[in-house]
């Protein structure tokens, strides 16, 4: 983990925002379906546009599946030399490596549908209940707090967890990444993984100030932790370079890139150094973690976040070794 846990910003429940959810039309989710014991996980990230006037919501969906896993594609943003450093021994700055994404994530959404929802309360709380075309119904409780709406995800028929935040700033609408290390404090990670044929809730931190801006390529950021207690060890993949051998490398590369200027779409990419160095590669070909993110913004269009996906399908066409989750990554987690 790269900081510590920050502080939530409280919610205030509203239980009588009229005909949206929480009052707001634009929505950026993430939802999954992760099963212990099961290689037929499958996860989505995308967009839910409610409208208030007709009762229906659309959905422009990303959907990843385990049983058709898909490579690890560039979303042609590399670094520049503010930023990175080619110097193989360099400790602050990482590789100039073309960032990387989950496959498909660069182009369209592969899943648009329509549906309709129903507001209600329970436990004092709004809720919404949407059922899709093909059917299936999915419900969530719903908190606000000043310009931001979230969704906490409470059942569904066919996924078992999920995340959503909402606005009315446009989907169109996007923050530069300037706007995003700017963020005051760290962000919250809360999720459902799946590693070693497990699912499981995580929880951690993500400390977005820590990055550094690249002055030519200002659509990227960059950050090499220069450490690892955990990850990047010998026992890792790591047995000539990493923690604990006489090299004791246990740095990691992370790297943030825009996907696409026109929409909410993120890339974040990391990998351990020492992996690329077993390998005598400049740059990690193998099972780096590739997570797919969707800004989080307000109704004024602060960056709060992402929605996010961890679509990282494993090189070695072994399922088990999958790494794969559905979360957010925000200052407002449940």
């Amino acid at each position: 983990m790269i900081a510590l846990l920050a502080a939530a910003v409280p919610a205030t429940a509203n239980p009588t925002a009229g005909g949206l959810p929480g009052g707001r039309a634009n929505f950026v989710v993430s939802t999954g379906s992760l099963t212990t014991g099961s290689t037929s996980n499958w996860f989505r990230l995308g967009t839910y546009a409610f409208d208030a006037a007709t009762g229906k919501v659309s959905t422009r969906m990303h959907v990843w599946e385990q049983t058709k896993p898909t490579q690890r594609t560039g979303i042609k943003v590399t670094p520049d030399s503010s930023c990175s450093s080619p110097d193989p021994k360099a400790t602050d700055k990482v590789r100039p490596c073309e960032i990387m994404t989950a496959g498909g994530f660069t182009g369209a959404p592969n899943d648009t549908r329509q549906g309709t929802y129903e507001l209600g309360t329970q436990d004092g709380k709004q809720t919404v209940t949407i059922t899709w075309s093909p059917t299936w119904t999915d419900k969530w409780s719903v908190d606000t707090q000043q310009g931001l709406a979230r969704l906490n995800f409470v059942s569904s028929t066919r996924v078992n967890s999920g995340y959503g935040y909402g606005s009315n700033a446009a989907l169109t609408d996007r923050r530069a990444m300037s706007s995003v290390k700017a963020h005051p404090g760290d962000l919250r990670y809360v999720g459902k993984g799946w590693t070693g044929g497990k699912a499981s809730d995580v929880a951690s931190s993500f400390a977005v100030g820590s990055f550094n801006t690249c002055a030519t390529v200002t659509w990227c950021l960059t950050y090499l932790q220069p450490s690892s207690a955990k990850v990047c060890q010998a026992s890792g993949g790591c047995p000539h370079y990493g923690g604990g051998t006489p090299a004791n490398v246990s740095s990691l590369q992370y790297y943030l890139g825009r996907v696409n200027s026109g929409d909410r779409r993120d890339a974040l990419w990391h990998w351990c150094t020492c992996l690329a160095m077993e390998r005598n590669e400049p740059c990690y070909t193998g099972n780096s973690h590739v997570k797919p993110l969707l800004q989080i913004l307000d109704d004024n269009g602060a960056f709060r976040g992402w929605v996010g996906v961890e679509g990282s399908f494993s090189t070695n066409g072994v399922r088990s070794s999958d790494m794969l989750a559905v979360f957010a990554q925000a200052d407002w987690v449940a």
